[in-house]
């Protein structure tokens, strides 16, 4: 499950990425939010096959593994709201 929830979350950043970059407001954050996302997407991936690879289900849908979905989920929009903020800083200390 944290890997369907993961693989959502980069979706959903990739499209508001390029929707951004589209209307001339290409955001960083965003884009390494986005690049978290995948990497975390292609880790999860990689563990599937092998546990496929050992016998076991392709896919856990378990409880837990959904808890350690919505834990990466929340990680990564926290990275992003950092960033964000970060990037306000930097501005703000650029600007005086």
């Amino acid at each position: 499950m944290c890997e369907l929830m993961t693989i959502a979350a980069a979706l959903a950043c990739t499209t508001l990425y390029f929707a951004a970059r589209r209307r001339g407001r290409g955001n960083s954050a965003l884009f390494t939010t986005m690049l978290a996302f995948w990497g975390a997407a292609l880790m999860w991936s990689v563990d599937c096959v092998a546990n496929a690879m050992e016998g076991e289900p392709l896919l856990d849908l378990s409880r837990e593994d959904a808890i350690l979905g919505c834990i990466v989920v929340f990680a990564g929009s926290v990275l992003f709201a950092v960033l964000v903020l970060a990037g306000r800083i930097r501005a703000r200390v650029s600007a005086a």
